[in-house]
């Protein structure tokens, strides 16, 4: 049922005044607006600004006046203040929830691109005066597995529990853990820093095919559309490179193909694990240390390695046993961060991340190591990059 009654003009002293007629439903419920007079009754109420209204209270009394003839009713008062006054409309904890991880998410993607930026100067610095990029490997595996086992001891890290099931799912994880990292030493010790990363730059690519038909995931013609410029950008620096090598081309490629299975397999083992990141990189690098071990010993073998260390001394003196340590831990280190963020990212997400960290490696490398590049070279790993910023732009 629907009753009418008049609509009250608002004086500056806070009296209604009927004047026109509005419709509102039955039972009739009058509203009394009380506003602030704290500028006198003479005070101007400005209706430009929206009014903030809070918790209705109930209160009774009757209408004056024009109102008499109406019965004495419940009543609701709605006080009302203006936008500057009113206070500050705080967050869902679900926005702070999210804004806190992106926030983390970012702190890791920093420390995971300073950190690597230092390993490959390091890395290159040793491979370039001992030319072992199997024992070099072995090595950077060995740092991280002793600095783990010495935070497991002293409890400056949780110690992971584990059962044979996390090892056997951890497995292929490491086996490909192990190629990739292989392949990438030795790419760096054929061709310079620079070139092996425009090549490993090519990572989204070997991720969307890996994903598309092996997992049979399915993209939209966007995310294939964008790999064009990073294989372009990719084969153009390698067809003008000054100092092609094939061994070291192959060994960035194998690598990308192998990260990527590292990285999805990874991303997979790490769902239902109550390992964090940290401890599941941690674990990795023990079980990739014993893959590899045997085999550099079979390729390389200790005889080799002293005389490669004993003219590399004559040649850097000691300061090659602090390069040799700076490379093994800071490879850890770098490894153990982008774990971390693996934790709250996806396998696509990881890669990106990964490619556009090498933009910084590129630059750093060319500049200490003074390396020659040509301007369709840079051409070249400038497309590559591009490509991977379109990807990054579609895929998400």
């Amino acid at each position: 049922m629907i009753s009418s009654l008049k609509q009250p003009t608002l004086t500056s002293n806070g009296h209604y005044i009927p004047r026109s007629r509005f419709l509102v439903p039955a039972p009739t419920r009058h509203l009394q607006f009380l506003l602030s007079a704290n500028n006198g009754p003479n005070s101007i109420v400005s209706f430009s600004k929206p009014l903030h209204i809070v918790s209705p209270e109930p209160f009774s009394t009757s209408f004056k006046k024009s109102l008499k003839h109406e019965k004495e009713q419940s009543l609701i008062t709605c006080k009302a203040y203006e936008a500057e006054k009113s206070e500050p409309i705080s967050e869902s904890p679900v926005a702070k929830s999210e804004a806190a991880r992106r926030v983390k998410i970012g702190i890791y993607f920093a420390t995971w691109w300073a950190l690597n930026v230092i390993f490959n100067i390091y890395n290159k610095k040793v491979l370039n005066a001992f030319p072992f990029p199997w024992l070099t490997s072995t090595l950077s595996l060995a740092a991280g597995s002793l600095i783990m086992l010495i935070s497991w001891a002293l409890r400056i890290a949780e110690t992971p529990k584990t059962d044979l099931d996390f090892w056997k799912t951890l497995f292929p994880v490491a086996v490909a853990h192990t190629i990739g990292h292989v392949a990438a030493t030795v790419s760096m010790s054929k061709v310079a820093v620079s070139f092996t990363h425009i090549i490993k730059s090519g990572e989204p690519a070997f991720s969307v095919l890996v994903s598309r038909f092996i997992l049979g995931e399915t993209f939209p013609p966007s995310v294939y559309l964008s790999l064009i410029p990073i294989i372009g950008g990719c084969g153009l620096a390698a067809l003008t490179e000054l100092n092609f090598n094939m061994t070291g081309f192959m060994g960035a490629m194998i690598s990308n193909l192998a990260f990527v299975f590292r990285n999805i397999f990874s991303k997979r083992g790490m769902k239902g694990k109550s390992v964090s990141g940290m401890n599941y990189y941690a674990c990795l690098s023990m079980l990739s240390l014993l893959i590899l071990t045997p085999f550099a010993i079979a390729i390389e073998g200790p005889f080799i390695w002293a005389l490669g260390f004993k003219e590399a001394l004559s040649q850097i003196g000691p300061q090659i046993i602090w390069w040799m340590a700076a490379q093994s831990v800071f490879y850890h280190l770098y490894n153990q961060v982008s774990y971390m963020s693996l934790d709250e990212i996806s396998p696509l997400t990881f890669s990106i991340g990964n490619t556009m960290k090498r933009i910084s490696v590129i630059v750093s490398s060319i500049i200490i190591f003074h390396t020659p590049v040509k301007p369709i070279n840079a051409l070249g790993a400038a497309i590559a990059i591009l490509g991977t910023f379109l990807y990054s732009q579609v895929i998400c």
